[in-house]
């Protein structure tokens, strides 16, 4: 039994849901009538999936109406067509004949079969939609409806977020609300914004603020409690459970805060990567730029960060990785009926990959919203996800294979860009990413139907790579995709990756979006740029139509060569070969790793060092001249992103972005 909101319900009226044999579940209507029984109506028949357990454990009315949906002992979400028209409904006559008095034992004993004698005349209906098994084999635990959004809880550890196309429920994403917190029992919505997560975490009832990331009340009740009762207020809150047929409850009065938060953190380690997505214009508002970073604590975050205000505000939290986030790449819209970058809003998709060789991809849409507190609203669709020993655990003959090393952590992404020659257009996205295991990988996305596919790899490297970059190279004899990968030994590798791209495409719309990994061949031409490790690699194109490859290396060294490409005939990638015209190298440029390198102009450079230096450089014929020098205030420099903006008067001003221990943005 359970009890389930409807909304726009008649006063004094509640839907009470009820399993029975056989998977089914009735809905009744129950009006409370002051001095006299309850009337009862049955409203619907619903027929439950097949399963061991058969009863549903949950369940909530959609305020669109006509739609019901409930969570199973099976952790399954369900959605069921409902009408509230009392021309369907039966009535139950023996609780209205009751009379006035109180229900008697002889009166009870009438309900059942009265109630329920004419239920056949109710069709008996079956989901429309089936999430089988989301929560696992746990069960969930609540639904909720907020906002337009579907929310639901189970003892997997995780809740969900979930919307409605047309009749069918689609995860939009899941989150891990903190660690250890495996029974997640109840989401509760506060009027300021904030969410509360109620569950147990071990044999402690406690309240979880996703606002600010830590548990708000701690109640040492023993655990796993079936049957329980929370209620909180701005001067007390009362806990109230069963334990061994004893009614216990739990009062405290709220004490005052002795603590004042004056900055709040935007993750709980250091930061390791960062992207900007964009700006949007709100009204009212000054523009506000968007930022994606990823952090040691397993999280990635979308924030809003105003020039005027100089505050940055957390837009979403991305938890589904299950180590640290090591690197990030986004990709723009380019679909038709979808403008990407505009002043409307941000579309853009987001891989983020780090630790246990986990990559996962979403789908960001930014816009204003001069009504929040933040001006912006951020949605956050979860993609696809791909780890490298659950693509080892569906491999023919694994057993004759050397299996993958599990701690594999992924160091770089670069997202391939697309060509504009491709008639029709392919409908898969190409990610290029650099690994600790020595290798270059190619992931194929497919986001329709939510698959992200490892495509192709190389070892060439023998030893771990730590940054990828891939470009495109668009002239009159052709397109082709290439890629130039750096590792620890202080090489920079470059690849035509065209053929693996074209043979991977073609195999994957064969195969339905499954095939096993191609080879990537031996790279074009392969640099010794540095003594140890290349931390930071940026590609840029000059107008001539040649390509700038800039690097900067833990010795502190700046290296920058200029490349030439030459096509073969056709389609012939085997014809493309690179020719180095030009090399500079600044050794000492930086007293410390060199990790962030950007190309701003052919004849500008920036870079920046755990020295915590931003340096401009100049590019003359065969040497780098230091311009400017600025000292920033981010300690363990991990990463650096730059982009350039048109002021009023038509000058280029140059922004950029730096991440570590903290973060900051610089002009």
């Amino acid at each position: 039994l359970s009890w389930a909101p409807r909304p726009r319900q008649p006063p004094n009226t509640a839907a009470l849901l009820a399993s029975g044999p056989d998977g089914e579940m009735l809905w009744l209507d129950v009006t409370h009538r002051p001095g006299q029984a309850p009337w009862v109506q049955l409203m619907g028949r619903y027929l439950l999936p097949p399963c061991k357990q058969r009863w549903h454990t949950c369940a909530a009315f959609l305020p669109q109406g006509g739609l019901l949906v409930c969570g199973d002992r099976r952790g399954s979400l369900l959605l069921f067509p409902c009408s509230s028209s009392p021309g369907q409904a039966v009535e139950s006559t023996s609780i209205t004949n009751c009379g006035t008095n109180s229900v008697d034992e002889d009166c009870s004993s009438q309900l059942e079969p009265s109630c329920l004698s004419h239920k056949e005349a109710l069709p008996l209906e079956a989901p429309v939609s089936v999430l089988f098994g989301l929560h696992g084999k746990t069960g969930v635990t609540s639904v909720a409806c907020h906002e337009g959004y579907i929310y639901s809880t189970g003892r997997d550890g995780v809740y969900r977020q979930l919307c409605l196309q047309g009749q069918q429920l689609e995860v939009l994403r899941k989150h891990r609300p903190c660690k250890g917190l495996q029974w997640i029992e109840e989401l509760r919505f506060t009027p300021d914004g904030d969410l509360h997560v109620l569950g147990f975490h071990a044999d402690n009832f406690v309240v979880w603020s996703s606002r600010t990331g830590e548990n708000l009340h701690c109640v040492p009740c023993g655990g796993g409690h079936r049957s329980w009762s929370y209620w909180s207020s701005p001067s007390a809150e009362v806990f109230a459970f069963i334990k061994s047929g004893d009614v216990m409850l739990y009062h405290r009065e709220a004490e005052p805060c002795e603590q004042q938060v004056l900055l709040a953190s935007l993750h709980g380690r250091e930061i390791a990567c960062v992207r900007r997505l964009g700006a949007v214009k709100v009204p009212g508002h000054a523009t506000l730029n968007v930022f994606v970073t990823g952090s040691e604590d397993t999280t990635s975050c979308v924030l809003a960060l105003s020039e005027h205000s100089r505050a940055a505000v957390p837009l979403a939290q991305l938890s589904d990785h299950i180590s640290s986030v090591r690197a990030l790449a986004l990709a723009s819209t380019t679909g038709p009926g979808d403008e990407g970058f505009s002043d409307k809003g941000l579309s853009a998709l987001l891989f983020s990959a780090g630790g246990r060789a986990q990559i996962e991809c979403y789908r960001l849409l930014c816009s204003g919203d001069p009504a929040s507190e933040s001006a912006m609203a951020c949605q956050v669709v979860h993609v696809a996800s791909h780890r490298l020993d659950e693509h080892w655990e569906r491999k023919k003959n694994r057993h004759k294979l050397v299996k993958m090393d599990p701690e594999t952590r992924y160091m770089s992404l670069s997202v391939v860009p697309g060509t504009s020659t491709e008639q029709p257009p392919t409908p898969w996205k190409f990610l290029a990413a650099a690994c600790s295991d020595a290798s270059v990988r190619v992931f194929g996305l497919l986001e329709a139907a939510r698959k992200l596919v490892l495509v192709a790899e190389s070892f060439h490297h023998q030893r771990c790579v730590l940054k990828v970059e891939a470009f495109l190279h668009a002239r009159a004899g052709g397109e082709r995709h290439l890629l130039c990968s750096a590792a620890t030994d202080g090489s920079v590798a470059f690849w035509d990756i065209t053929r693996p791209i074209a043979d991977a495409a073609d195999a994957l719309q064969r195969a339905e979006g499954e095939m096993q990994p191609l080879a990537l061949g031996a790279p074009l031409l392969t640099v010794m740029a540095h003594s140890c490790g290349v931390n930071s690699l940026h590609v840029c194109e000059t107008p001539e139509g040649q390509y700038l490859v800039a690097s900067g290396s833990d010795d502190g060294s700046i290296h920058v060569c200029l490349l030439e490409v030459a096509l073969g005939r056709g389609e012939d990638t085997a014809g493309t070969c690179l020719r180095v015209l030009e090399r500079v190298a600044r050794p000492c440029a930086h007293a410390a790793h060199v990790t962030g390198i950007r190309v701003l102009r052919p004849d500008l450079l920036l870079s920046a060092s755990v020295d915590q230096r931003l340096t401009l450089w100049r590019r003359g014929p065969g040497r780098l001249d230091a311009l400017s020098t600025t000292f920033f205030h981010v300690p363990d420099l991990a990463e650096v992103d730059c982009w350039e903006v048109k002021e009023a008067g038509g000058e280029l001003r140059y922004y950029c972005v730096l991440c570590g221990r903290g973060l900051e943005m610089l002009r």
